[in-house]
């Protein structure tokens, strides 16, 4: 929401920008040796990297990445360089920026250079074990190198993690503010692995201050056009697009891309038309494909840039837009500890397993997001509030709301927030406004307004009118627009005021008129009175008619919930009353199907609780749970069989429905290797733990990537298979070495990049050679099925496909 560099947003508002193509394979071309870092390869051959540059430059590309996709201090520790990583930076970039300024004294233009800067490698939390502070941390080596290089700009490339996104787009805006692009990677269902829409990506990325979002890398042009036309509808900054020369296959033991040149360039029109500003290739596409792009897109003209008028939040997985038009939002309120004994108590313990509860429970009774507040005596309430951060997004993926009155700690959260947050609240308070408008802007945040002043609560509406209108007056300073701000319009309980409802409903009414959201914490409207629901229900739905937006509610009473379903139908926001329709018509499919007393989950008998346990991720509850059923004298392999591993293979159901995502995946995986190592000691002594076979697994030669493998070694080991892992960049010999010597029944192939693929039919050749009767599953971001049978391998496009792939070949070999 900071000021833009209008140098580069100058360019792209008259004409399509041109980025370059694929800078590994080229390398190759040029001698690159497989399995040793391009980036170190690079700064030992200045020379070739500047021949790549030249001929990019001359085939039309306006902008070059540097050769720095693999810069980051964890990708160079694989090859003992992690403690150079500014010196590497620097000196790869200074040689792309006196090749270009060179190509600008000869040929009189000259390229802009954007620092690269590739994933880590890592999953970041929430979703991973590298701390998000140290992820920026690492991040900033990288780029205080680039700068130091002479880079014009950077680009944040090929992310699959939004929360790696943000922290190496935070570690650029804090060491120099440079104009920054930043695109990830998109599956074949508008998914990124962590399940990130490209909605969710574009609010995520632009309201913390990214000048380009868009995509790399996933696809050919054909794919990648939708998830352009999506993007563009959700932001107002450019829009970039880098696709592969169409899905690699294998010809005469090599990777090839089928696009050529005349075909990717017949996309340049569609693109344009997509509303793409900037657009290059990735991998397979070559200086021809580049130049043919750029003779395409001469003379087209981009599609100008339109604000987006409507207020949206998002998780680290959706978007929530919202107009007038738009239903009702419901805030759910429940993880909140003032007034909450049980609540509290957990909060105290460090428990989260409670929230994660409270979390699922809001999301399932209809809440559009959740209100986190850890507000109370005993506890640190900044690190509290950051817990149950970490809790609850893994779980959930609706937007959060973050409520505290301490600026110190609403900072601290919407830092670490995967998305971009709605912060409750703001007023005209002078501390208030002097600490947090910087904040909320810096990391674009919206913001619920509250008409509230130093020693000031005001009871009549033409005061909250001028209180919102300052604080208005003061956030448009910071970028801020009324879409992007919530007025409160302070609910007071009439028991004691009997105007309060009206004064309250005439600043809802006002506030709706101007543009603004309205928000309402509805009971305090109750507070003193009897029989309470009534007098909410009754004002939610006058508050309905007077222009409310959005409601802080516990969205499991029915009465409330039913009333804001009828407030929509009346006040046209839903549409041919559909919601109405389908809420009440599943309400008395339930009660056909079920007794009206409702079974809580700890209610369950104790192996039913261990299934939901496996299918929720629950990993704090699961030992006590298989300890309880084991004491109970539950056999372990009943639970094993047909407890555990029905449950686990639900979650890869819901995994390939993308209903759950690697997230969830991970953390049922995890969940379910802590409960079988409490059952392997019993599974052990009674017999019964018979592996279901051995599998020998590896990246191959050259790629240092392996985190979809660990993933799909953890699910294997679930099922009872006995898993070697070998780790990453393993040779062919390596991989046939350890076959041999365990005997193995399946070896399992991964693959990240294109440039490593050709490693897979090497170790299919070696192990026909060497009399191996095993057979080979490959998988990985980059192989296809299509592929995998053309060498002759399975194929598994997850860790639940493995399993099927993996029992199936053991099972026929028995």
């Amino acid at each position: 929401m900071g000021k833009k560099d209008n140098t580069i947003l100058n360019i792209i508002d008259k004409r399509i920008l041109i980025l370059d193509g694929a800078t590994g394979t080229e390398m190759q071309k040029r001698g690159l040796p497989p399995g040793v870092s391009p980036e170190l390869w690079s700064m030992e051959n200045p020379d070739v990297s500047a021949d790549i540059y030249r001929a990019y430059a001359r085939a039309g590309s306006d902008m070059l990445y540097t050769c720095t996709f693999g810069g980051t201090p964890w990708k160079l520790e694989e090859f003992g360089a992690a403690d150079k990583t500014e010196q590497i930076n620097c000196r790869i970039a200074q040689n792309a920026v006196k090749t270009a300024d060179e190509l600008a004294a000869q040929e009189g233009r000259r390229p802009l250079i954007a620092g690269d800067i590739g994933p880590s490698g890592r999953f970041i939390m929430p979703f991973g074990d590298l701390g998000f502070e140290e992820a920026i941390q690492g991040f900033k080596r990288q780029v205080k190198g680039l700068i130091d290089g002479g880079v014009d700009l950077f680009v944040i490339e090929t992310q699959i993690d939004i929360q790696e996104s943000r922290a190496a787009l935070l570690a650029v805006k804090e060491l120099c503010g440079g104009f920054t692009m930043v695109s990830m990677t998109f599956d074949e269902t508008g998914h990124s692995l962590n399940g990130t829409t490209p909605e969710a990506m574009a609010v995520t990325l632009e309201s913390l201050g990214a000048d380009v979002v868009g995509v790399n890398c996933s696809t050919g042009p054909k794919e990648m056009l939708n998830i352009i036309r999506r993007i563009r509808q959700v932001v107002q900054i450019p829009v970039m697009a880098k696709p592969n020369a169409g899905m690699p296959v294998i010809k005469n033991n090599e990777t090839v891309f089928p696009m050529g040149a005349q075909e990717f360039s017949d996309f340049a029109e569609p693109f344009a038309k997509a509303g793409v500003n900037i657009m290059g290739g990735c991998c397979g596409t070559t200086p021809e494909h580049i130049g043919k792009l750029a003779r395409s897109m001469k003379g087209i003209a981009p599609l100008g840039r339109k604000p987006v008028e409507k207020a949206m939040l998002s998780s680290a997985t959706q978007v929530l837009i919202t107009d007038s038009n738009s239903p009702i939002r419901i805030i759910g309120e429940r993880i909140n500890p003032t007034g909450k004994k049980i609540l509290q108590a957990e909060l105290k313990a460090s428990n989260m397993g409670y929230v994660r509860k409270l979390a699922r429970d809001q999301a399932a009774a209809g809440a559009d997001l959740l209100d986190i507040n850890a507000g109370m005596p005993g506890i640190d309430e900044k690190q509290t509030l950051l817990d149950i951060i970490s809790s609850v997004v893994p779980v959930v993926s609706l937007p959060l709301v973050i409520d505290s009155s301490d600026p110190d700690v609403v900072e601290a959260a919407v830092r670490y927030y995967p998305g971009r947050a709605l912060i409750n609240s703001i007023s005209a308070e002078k501390e208030k406004l002097e600490k947090l408008l910087p904040v909320a802007a810096k990391y674009g945040a919206m913001l619920v307004v509250l008409p509230l002043a130093d020693n000031e609560l005001p009871d009549k509406a033409e005061r909250r009118k001028e209180l919102v209108t300052e604080i208005a007056n003061r956030a448009t300073a910071y970028g801020y627009t009324n879409k992007d701000l919530i007025v409160d319009g302070l609910v007071m309980t009439v028991s004691s005021n009997p105007q309060a409802a009206k004064e309250t409903l005439a600043t809802v009414k006002w506030a709706s008129e101007q543009g603004f959201g309205t928000v309402l914490g509805l009971s305090n409207i109750s507070f003193g009175l009897p029989e309470r629901g009534w007098v909410n229900a009754g004002f939610f739905a006058m508050a309905a008619g007077a222009g409310l937006s959005w409601a802080i509610a516990n969205p499991s009473h029915d009465l409330l919930m039913n009333t804001k379903a009828a407030s929509d139908v009346l006040t046209g926001r839903d549409r041919d009353a559909l919601s109405y329709i389908q809420r009440f018509a599943q309400d008395k499919n339930a009660e056909k199907k079920t007794d009206k007393t409702k079974i809580k989950t700890a209610d369950l008998p104790v192996e039913d609780r261990i299934v939901a346990a496996v299918i929720e991720g629950r990993r704090e509850d699961i030992e006590e749970l298989c300890n309880q059923a084991l004491e109970k004298g539950i056999a372990p392999s009943e639970l094993l069989e047909k407890k555990m591993i029905p449950a686990i293979m639900t979650v890869g159901e819901y995994y390939d429905a993308r209903k759950y995502f690697l997230p969830q995946l991970i953390a049922s995986a995890e969940t379910m290797q802590k409960g079988f190592a409490v059952l392997e000691p019993a599974l052990q002594a009674s017999g019964s733990n018979e592996k279901k076979g051995t599998l020998v697994f590896a990246t191959v030669q050259g790629d240092i990537h392996d985190i979809g493998k660990n993933i799909v070694v953890l699910m294997l080991r679930n099922f009872g298979f006995d898993v070697i892992d070998l780790g990453k960049d393993i040779t062919a010999d390596a991989i046939i070495e350890a076959a041999k010597t365990h005997k193995a029944d399946l070896i399992g192939l991964s693959a990240l990049m294109t440039t490593t693929m050709v490693r897979m039919p090497e170790v299919i050749a070696l192990a026909k050679q060497s009399g191996l009767g095993c057979k080979v599953m490959v998988g990985g971001a980059v192989v296809t099925r299509e592929w995998a049978e053309s060498i002759g391998a399975e194929y598994s496009s997850d860790g639940v496909e493995a399993v099927n792939v993996a029992a199936r070949i053991c099972m026929d070999k028995s």
